[in-house]
C-alpha cells in the first residue's frame, strides 16, 4: 500500500482529534497537508478535503448526538442556507480558481486572520451574558450562505468558519460545536457530488483521490470520536491557542509559497 495512505490515516486521526472538541472538522487544516506532504493536485484537493469530511463526520457527530447535543433547531438552519453556497462555491473553484498559485493565495487569506482570531480570543476572551440571542433569521441565513461558498471554494464546508462567528456573538461553545459539525458534514456530502459532477467539465484534475480522501477519513472518524469523547477532559484555553498557532503558521507558509 502506497505510503500517502497511511501517512493520511495519521494525519485525519490527529488533527480530528485535537480540532473535534471545539466544533472544526480538521479539513481547514488537513488540505495543506495534502497540498505539500502528500502531493494531492489543484484543484483535485478540495473534493478530496470534503471526502474527508463525509467519512470523518460521523465519528463526532454520534457521540454528541448521544450526548443530547444536537437536539435544538440550529444545526438545521445552518445546512439549510450553507447547502447552496458550497455549491456555488464548487463551480468557483473549478472554472475561476484552478492555479495552486490563486490558491495558496486564498488558503493564507482564511487561515492567517482565523489563527490571529483564535488566538486574540483565548488569550483575551469576551465576556459571555447569559442568554445573549443568536442572529436574527436574515443575518443568520445571510452568513450561512456566505460560508457556504467560501468552504465550496476552500474545500471544508463551511462549518469551520460558522463557529468562530457564532462564538463571537457570545454562543456557548457546547451548542456552537455539534451544530457546525453537522452543518460541515452536510454540506460537504453535497460539495463533493458536486464536484463529481462538474468534474467531466473541469479543465484539470477535479475528481477527488478516493483512496487518500477515505484513508484520511477514516482517521478522522476515529479521532472525531475520541476527541468529542474528550472534550470535557480537555483544557479549552490550551487547544484555541494551538488552533489558532497551527492556522497562523500555515497561513503564513502559503502566503509566502504564493508570492515567492
Amino acid at each position: 500500500m502506497d505510503w500517502t495512505i497511511w501517512a493520511g490515516l495519521v494525519a485525519g486521526l490527529v488533527i480530528s482529534v485535537v480540532t473535534a472538541p471545539v466544533g472544526v472538522s480538521g479539513a481547514v487544516f488537513l488540505l495543506p497537508v495534502q497540498l505539500s506532504v502528500l502531493g494531492v493536485p489543484s484543484p483535485a484537493v478540495t473534493p478530496t478535503n470534503l471526502l474527508y469530511n463525509v467519512v470523518a463526520g460521523p465519528g463526532a457527530l454520534w457521540r454528541y448526538r448521544r450526548d443530547g447535543a444536537l437536539r435544538d433547531g440550529l444545526a438545521r438552519r445552518l445546512v439549510l442556507w450553507t447547502l447552496p453556497g458550497v455549491i456555488a462555491g464548487a463551480a468557483v473553484r473549478v472554472f475561476a480558481l484552478p492555479g495552486p498559485g490563486v490558491f495558496r493565495l486564498l488558503v493564507a487569506a482564511l487561515l492567517l486572520p482565523l489563527g490571529t482570531w483564535l488566538c486574540l480570543r483565548t488569550l483575551r476572551p469576551v465576556q459571555r451574558r447569559p442568554g445573549v440571542p443568536e442572529p436574527s433569521a436574515p443575518a443568520l441565513a445571510a452568513l450561512a450562505l456566505t460560508v457556504g461558498t467560501v468552504g465550496g471554494i476552500y474545500g471544508i464546508g463551511g462549518g469551520s468558519l460558522l463557529g468562530p462567528v457564532l462564538v463571537a456573538r457570545g454562543m456557548p461553545m457546547a451548542r456552537v460545536a455539534p451544530a457546525t459539525l453537522a452543518t460541515t458534514f452536510t454540506t460537504s456530502l453535497a460539495g463533493a457530488s458536486a464536484y463529481a459532477a462538474l468534474a467531466p467539465a473541469a479543465p484539470g484534475p477535479v475528481a477527488p483521490d478516493w483512496w487518500l480522501g477515505l484513508a484520511c477519513g477514516l482517521g478522522g472518524l476515529i479521532g472525531g470520536y475520541l476527541g468529542a469523547r474528550l472534550q470535557p477532559r480537555l483544557p479549552e484555553t490550551a487547544l484555541r491557542l494551538l488552533l489558532g498557532t497551527l492556522a497562523t503558521a500555515l497561513g503564513t507558509l502559503y502566503a509566502a509559497q504564493a508570492v515567492a
